[in-house]
């Protein structure tokens, strides 16, 4: 196939060839005979978008659940028309906030109000936490022995369930989703490279990407991150990624054990990713890398919370920074209420973690956040909240820096990935120049996309690719 007369990212007006997986040249190139042609008609031609951080089971599941947190869900009202759903079975909502019901945490009676005649489960906005009704509860233990993490209070279970997915999908009888649409979205948003960052993938949850990437269901191309055990998994279809470590300042888990733990992904030749979403999951995380030695693409996921002088020891460390800039804007308000006044200056930093000298690339966080990185691009250069309130002006990033942060090569975000021969033919086809599309940062922007070489996405309202009679395009 032939893109011609493509703005190329970091070259200009050019023609790209594809040749198999790869690109074969990139110039003033003519038509080779029986070759398919693409005209961009001068739109930017990018490398492929890279989501470094999502949770593809999670937001496939969460297509079949109801939203019940900001901004669809704001308060207790709001939440009984979300959940007054006909039927029988269960009912799953997602995205949760204590804000909805006046800051408190519902325990199974508050829920039972809600939904009589159904078992419901409600997952906190953090995805660390279910809320169950009665019937939920009841169902539940009628299927498996109570886990450490169900909550009791005065001998009896609240319904609040705390880092238990593991149990609940055993109770249930769970089957990992299809990728398959969620996967398609994402082609739609000129994504062509996804690092799934659960803690649990080991090599059953890799048995699935597996058949999900043979089938065709899952398109991107796929690292995936997770337990020490998820390098003993053949890697079918996918690369293995960093080990991934979750912290809960609630409950640290042991200094030494913590280490060992570091030392055997090292020994995997894995760097580590570890959740730090509070000042003391940063001190706790900086401190184990400074007594065991940071591996080169060692990260730190979200950043949410990162004074000066942590910034300096991350800098220190030579680690690596994965951010969620669309967090100020889905999030921000309630950041402003929430977090104490002192840190307001230190949350999800952008220019100061650019400018201390780390490399960064951005991840969607999906489903606790959503899948268009261009979203979080505009938010990355705004700084805006979705009430008018900005956080951090200062830290905001120029949009070619924002885009940037998905360009980064998904093993070591100091490398950016480029258009060039040789180079793996994932690409995203603008519909305008970059000059245009700087201005907006949107997905609607997205024309085309390429994974591997094949064309997975093409809006409609695009012209057809000009073809010789009898050459098959389809995807």
């Amino acid at each position: 196939m032939l893109i011609r007369n493509a703005e190329v990212w970091g070259i200009g007006l050019q023609d790209v060839r594809i040749a198999g997986t790869s690109i074969a040249e990139t110039g003033t190139l003519p038509p080779l005979p029986g070759e398919a042609v693409v005209d961009a008609r001068r739109g930017a031609l990018l490398p492929g978008l890279h989501d470094h951080h999502i949770h593809l089971a999670g937001l496939a599941a969460d297509k079949a659940s109801i939203a019940c947190g900001p901004p669809d869900v704001r308060d207790a009202e709001g939440l009984a028309r979300a959940l007054a759903r006909p039927g029988a079975g269960w009912i799953r909502g997602t995205g949760f906030h204590e804000s909805v019901l006046g800051g408190t945490l519902p325990d199974a009676a508050t829920l039972d109000r809600l939904v009589q005649h159904r078992p419901l489960r409600l997952q906190h906005r953090t995805g660390r936490m279910w809320l169950l009704n009665s019937l939920a509860l009841d169902d539940l233990l009628s299927r498996s022995v109570p886990p450490d993490g169900l909550e009791r209070e005065s001998g009896r279970f609240t319904g609040r369930l705390f880092d238990e997915d593991a149990w609940l999908r055993q109770a249930l009888g769970s089957r990992p989703p299809d990728f398959g649409e969620v996967s398609h979205n994402l082609t739609a948003c000129g994504v062509t490279g996804v690092t799934d960052m659960s803690p649990r993938n080991d090599p059953e949850m890799a048995r699935h990407f597996a058949a999900q990437i043979a089938g065709g269901s899952l398109l991107q191309a796929t690292l995936l991150a997770g337990a020490l055990s998820l390098a003993e998994a053949p890697q079918e279809g996918w690369r293995l990624g960093p080990l991934k470590l979750h912290l809960h300042e609630a409950a640290f888990p042991d200094f030494e054990d913590t280490l060992a733990f570091i030392r055997a992904g090292h020994a995997q030749g894995r760097p580590l990713a570890v959740h730090c979403v509070t000042e003391a999951e940063l001190v706790f995380t900086l401190a184990l890398l400074e007594e065991c030695g940071a591996l080169p693409g060692d990260r730190i996921e979200h950043v949410s919370v990162a004074p000066p002088e942590l910034v300096a020891r991350m800098a220190a460390l030579g680690v690596q920074a994965c951010v969620q800039p669309h967090f100020i804007a889905e999030r921000g308000d309630r950041y402003l209420a929430d977090v104490e006044p002192r840190h307001h200056g230190d949350l999800y930093l952008l220019r100061s973690l650019h400018d201390a000298g780390l490399a960064l690339a951005g991840g969607s966080d999906a489903p606790y956040g959503r899948h268009d990185p261009w979203t979080a691009m505009a938010a990355a250069v705004s700084r805006k909240t979705s009430g008018g309130a900005t956080i951090g002006a200062g830290e905001a990033l120029t949009p070619e820096e924002a885009l940037s942060l998905y360009l980064a090569d998904p093993l070591d975000f100091a490398r950016q990935r480029r258009i060039a021969p040789g180079e793996t033919a994932d690409l995203c086809l603008l519909d305008c120049p970059w000059t245009q599309a700087r201005e907006r940062l949107t997905s609607s922007d997205v024309a085309a996309a390429w994974i591997s070489g094949n064309l997975v996405h093409q809006r409609i309202d695009q012209p057809p690719i000009e073809c010789p009679a009898g050459l098959d395009t389809a995807p």
